[in-house]
């Protein structure tokens, strides 16, 4: 019986209006998972919690990768829906982040409402642990669920840069309060 081998991914860094991104990305140029350097040990925990043993390797990410990023940052909003990206996770997971990444730019929705979205209305609380575990933030929007009254809720990397991508988006929310 031979072990399993770990699955090799490379890591790149990308400096942002919001901080510097992890970039990991695989051979065949998904993004894998994206998160912020100020929270690398969750990065870690999501990568291990998805695949197991694994290797990061210090590599480019791919150009276009990079360049839709870039442009996304710098107003070009759309270009998010031009980035390949897989994930593993539970079915429940991979159901909620490929309908996650249906909601429009500029659009937010509520929890719950996302949970009828996807036929579980008894599910928000599940809708809101799968979206906190999506390995790919910003690509799949996770910062556009937001709580039943239009405020900020929990978001992996920080609820001001919640704030910030909404904004950048021109997404109506409530504002926390100062």
């Amino acid at each position: 019986m031979t072990a399993k081998q770990p699955q090799r991914f490379h890591l790149d860094r990308l400096e942002t209006p919001i901080g510097t991104a992890l970039l990991v990305t695989d051979d065949q140029g998904f993004l894998r998972a994206l998160d912020w350097s100020d929270y690398e040990a969750r990065l870690h925990r999501l990568l291990r919690r998805h695949y197991g043993d694994y290797v990061l390797e210090e590599a480019s990410a791919p150009k276009d990768i990079v360049a839709a990023l870039t442009g996304y940052f710098a107003g070009d909003l759309g270009q998010l829906k031009t980035i390949k990206w897989r994930t593993n996770g539970t079915p429940f997971q991979r159901k909620v982040w490929s309908e996650l990444h249906k909601i429009r730019v500029g659009k937010t929705s509520s929890y719950g409402a996302f949970a009828l979205r996807l036929n579980v209305p008894n599910a928000a609380r599940a809708v809101g642990l799968a979206n906190g575990a999506n390995p790919v933030s910003v690509v799949v929007p996770c910062h556009r669920l937001i709580g039943a009254d239009g405020s900020l809720t929990g978001y992996g990397g920080g609820l001001a840069r919640k704030e910030w991508l909404l904004a950048h988006e021109g997404a109506a929310f409530k504002r926390p309060q100062e």
